[in-house]
């Protein structure tokens, strides 16, 4: 478990993730209510990457996508996802099946659709502000991408 008092922490721990070569093909199932910090987590690994301009949260358009040079990144967020059809309309499933990093808010509105991650990341508010931050690795590459960031592993 780890205790983000502040958003500097958040983004400093985006930070140490954007330099793990583990990440460029990784799964990240964002968890954590309204407001628990999923976007500013995903906005800070973005910039850290490389992303510039605007990152805006995907919450009506479902994916945002993002190309670098050398990476491809799939922002999703499947907070008013409702129709399993559109998982197949939409190419998600081609998505998923490509090399890139792919980061999901609201994971468990597509559930039984999503493959496994390779890391659960789940974000909990505490009174004060701080973030309690619970990192579970589904995947060998999820295991690689804590061992990194300090093993962080819970």
């Amino acid at each position: 478990m780890l205790l983000w008092p502040d958003e500097a922490a958040t983004a400093a721990f985006a930070t140490r993730w954007a330099q793990q070569a583990e990440l460029a093909n990784a799964f990240i199932a964002l968890h954590g209510d309204l407001g628990a910090g999923k976007t500013t987590l995903v906005r800070h690994l973005l910039q850290a990457l490389g992303v510039t301009g605007r990152i805006k949260s995907p919450t009506y358009a479902v994916v945002e996508p993002y190309e670098l040079p050398a990476l491809n990144i799939w922002h999703f967020d499947f907070y008013r996802f409702n129709d399993p059809e559109e998982w197949e309309e939409a190419g998600f499933r081609d998505i998923f099946a490509s090399p890139g990093l792919k980061l999901a808010e609201w994971p468990d509105k597509a559930a039984g659709m999503l493959p496994m991650a390779d890391v659960a990341l789940h974000l909990h508010t505490q009174p004060d502000t701080t973030r309690q931050v619970t990192l579970v690795a589904g995947t060998p590459r999820g295991e690689a991408l804590l061992r990194a960031c300090d093993g962080a592993a819970a």
